[in-house]
């Protein structure tokens, strides 16, 4: 089966089972309080529907029901990182994924949190890719060159909405006033940029991201990346390391050339209130059943066991961290 058909499928698996589960109590079922015993529905928070979070949130989602027993999982289209976070903290998700650097204001109290957040991570994912795809008649060839145009920024609350406002400060523009700022998700930016009503989107994703393989493919020529190079060293001052060069090597969306940008860790995170013995165990799944999750998308192929325990400055929920001894 390709890539696009296993993600077609997932989302319409994971629109089936957000479906069947409405209209009952979940309270006495959520994996929150401790419910290893009798199982349960757990909800995952993901992201847009044509992003990686959510084909592979759906992924996980069919694992957790086939190898967790007693459980069943749902993956939940949502605007990402920082509502993600506050569904988990609310107790609306029982897992979430989250770029770093959303989780770590998260913990700190900063940024869109006003106070620290009792999160916990089970695992250190894949990298996020900062993606800006502009028209090529808009003129913009780096990030400054924004100034004035239409650009979507993405949902809000998202970590792709994060990220797009420093960058815009970091290469010198009031995201307020200096360009017409729309906040879409993923699916209305591609569509603004087709129908000629945006100039440049921002998407913080895995690769590739269906829906800007759609774009690039629809479009062609017409559109193109631009570099982030410019900002990242400003941006790293201001944020600190977790912002990271990166590369979209030319083959992945079959560009003329590799685009120098910012790549951000994503995490799994969950309540510190999960019953350990659910953290470890969904942080077991993550391994015992990665070659299944690969294949619904190849970004958890940079899913490593070296890596996943490195989520400072988000702490490993304790479950997690028994797991990785």
């Amino acid at each position: 089966m390709t890539f696009k058909r296993v993600a077609a499928a997932l989302a319409a698996g994971a629109l089936a089972l957000t479906l069947g589960g409405c209209g009952g109590d979940r309270s006495a079922e959520r994996g929150t309080g401790g419910t290893t015993a009798r199982g349960g529905r757990l909800s995952i928070a993901t992201g847009n529907t044509t992003g990686v979070y959510y084909v592979l949130g759906g992924g996980l989602a069919d694992q957790i029901g086939k190898n967790l027993p007693g459980y069943q999982a749902t993956a939940e289209a949502t605007g990402a990182s920082v509502e993600n976070i506050r569904r988990v903290v609310k107790g609306d998700s029982d897992i979430a994924f989250s770029l770093a650097d959303s989780a770590a204001d998260a913990v700190a109290g900063k940024g869109a949190f006003t106070s620290p957040q009792p999160i916990r991570a089970i695992a250190r994912l894949y990298d996020n890719y900062t993606q800006v795809v502009a028209t090529t008649d808009s003129g913009v060839r780096s990030v400054a060159d924004l100034r004035g145009k239409r650009v979507s920024t993405g949902s809000p609350n998202s970590g792709t909405e994060v990220i797009a406002l420093r960058m815009l400060k970091a290469a010198g523009l009031d995201p307020e006033a200096d360009v017409t700022r729309q906040s879409l998700g993923l699916p209305e930016s591609v569509q603004g940029i087709k129908d000629g009503t945006l100039d440049a989107l921002v998407w913080s994703g895995g690769l590739p991201t269906p829906g800007v393989t759609d774009l690039l493919t629809s479009m062609k020529d017409e559109v193109a990346f631009i570099p982030l190079d410019s900002v990242l060293e400003p941006m790293r001052a201001e944020h600190g390391p977790v912002y990271a060069a990166g590369t979209i090597a030319k083959d992945v969306y079959a560009t003329p050339a590799d685009v120098p940008t910012i790549v951000v860790p994503n995490l799994l995170v969950v309540n510190e209130k999960m019953d350990a013995g659910l953290a470890g165990d969904l942080a077991g799944l993550l391994f015992d059943h990665k070659a299944e999750l690969e294949r619904v998308h190849p970004a958890a192929r940079d899913i490593t066991r070296e890596n996943a325990p490195k989520t400072d400055p988000v702490p490993l929920h304790d479950g997690a961290k028994k797991y990785y001894g």
